[in-house]
């Protein structure tokens, strides 16, 4: 098994949620998060002063995916992800020893 994180664009998440559908993964945890990576944000203008925004808005996808399911769900995020410019975001894919499903104790990918 193998966990997949990626940080994405917020305007993306309905494109991404519905490839991942379509591949057969159901399972996802999203989280609303700020950051940046290169770009380092961008200044505003808000009621006549200028502002800096150095942690921009993302959002966080975490799903534990089988290993032969790993290929299919990376090129589904980075296919309705990309728009090509800066700030489209990162995917980080490790390992996972054991998974637990709480209400009737199956272990492994059963409980996936």
């Amino acid at each position: 098994m193998q966990k997949i994180e990626a940080v994405i664009q917020p305007s993306k998440l309905d494109s991404v949620k519905d490839a991942l559908v379509e591949i057969g993964i159901n399972g996802m945890t999203i989280l609303e998060a700020r950051g940046h990576g290169r770009q380092k944000g961008h200044t505003e203008v808000y009621r006549g002063r200028e502002y800096s925004v150095d942690l921009l808005p993302k959002v966080k996808i975490e799903m534990v995916v089988p290993d032969e399911m790993v290929d299919q769900a990376v090129q589904a995020i980075l296919t309705a992800a990309r728009t090509g410019t800066i700030g489209d975001g990162k995917i980080f894919i490790s390992k996972i020893d054991e998974a637990i499903r709480i209400r009737n104790d199956e272990r492994g990918e059963t409980a996936l």
